[in-house]
């Protein structure tokens, strides 16, 4: 551990690593690390932490899955702290079982999702949590609202630590001003981008599937979701993950070329539907308290881990 009380060395080569020591340690407080386990209709799991601890936003994939593509991220399971559940779609909770069970994870869920979802949980691994009522975990805290999806009830979350802040938006029927809103002081966000409107409209889905889909319980389609992103992210946005892409109603070249040409400067990333992204380092560029100096690296704030 750093003991930021030590007297800063005499020497200017001795300072200079001094202070960049101090900058990184303080960057390191007022960051997250984030990653998309997998993203899809045939599985949704997603991990945001600190250096300490981390939060899975449902666990829609095996719990062997969830192991192995957190070695290859180069983390610990041993470094998540607790399971935060959005809804009772079982491409959000297929593998979330056994993995509470197995290392003990608490579960934060509301009882109409538990029930609704017939999710089989040891009782005393059970939380709830309510809407727009923060809850902490270590130094994360976690943020519900509400969303627009047919389930009994759903939600979106944030997460923060300090002052950085990640969203995480799927399964969404419709924007809603709680959605722009948390959007606009994002420094990261996974957001939805489910369908291409065309492929939709001319693929070979039953009328009835269509009408859900695009319907206001439904989910985002891309148009939607460029309109989010172009006329309400924040300034302090470097990183948005598109999330939940259809295997037969989205391109992800489509996807990616549609949302880049507008990026101007954010990082945009394709969440697949068979594999983990690589783990991403988001840094917020604002000062956590008025009159503290904010310590940043001289570089770019952001790193991809293989």
């Amino acid at each position: 551990m750093l003991n930021c009380e030590q007297p800063a060395p005499q020497n200017i080569f001795s300072y200079n690593v001094y202070i960049n020591t101090i900058s990184h340690f303080l960057c390191c407080l007022m960051s997250l690390f984030i990653s998309s386990l997998n993203s899809g209709s045939n599985g949704n799991c997603y991990y945001v932490g600190n250096n300490d601890e981390a939060i899975l936003v449902d666990v829609g994939i095996s719990c062997r899955e969830v192991e192995k593509r957190l070695v290859r991220l180069g983390t610990s399971i041993h470094k998540i702290k607790a399971i935060f559940i959005s809804h009772e779609h079982s491409d959000h909770i297929r593998g979330l079982s056994v993995l509470s069970q197995k290392y003990q994870l608490p579960v934060y869920i509301t009882s109409a999702t538990l029930a609704n979802g017939r999710i089989a949980l040891e009782n005393n691994l059970v939380k709830s949590f309510c809407s727009e009522e923060p809850v902490c975990i270590g130094g994360l805290t976690v943020y519900a609202f509400a969303k627009h999806h047919d389930a009994a009830d759903p939600y979106s979350f944030l997460v923060s630590c300090n002052n950085t802040r990640v969203g995480v938006f799927t399964d969404i029927g419709k924007p809603c001003h709680q959605l722009i809103s948390h959007f606009k002081t994002c420094n990261a966000a996974f957001l939805e981008a489910n369908y291409d409107e065309a492929m939709l409209t001319n693929g070979n889905y039953p009328y009835h599937l269509k009408a859900r889909i695009r319907g206001g319980n439904g989910h985002l389609s891309n148009v939607q979701a460029l309109d989010i992103f172009k006329n309400h992210r924040s300034p302090q946005l470097t990183h948005l993950f598109l999330a939940h892409l259809s295997k037969n109603n989205n391109c992800p070249v489509l996807v990616q070329n549609l949302f880049t040409d507008c990026a101007n400067g954010v990082q945009v990333i394709i969440a697949g539907r068979y594999q983990e992204t690589p783990m991403y380092h988001v840094v917020s560029t604002t000062e956590a308290k008025p009159g503290v100096r904010r310590f940043t690296r001289p570089t770019q704030l952001s790193f991809v881990f293989n």
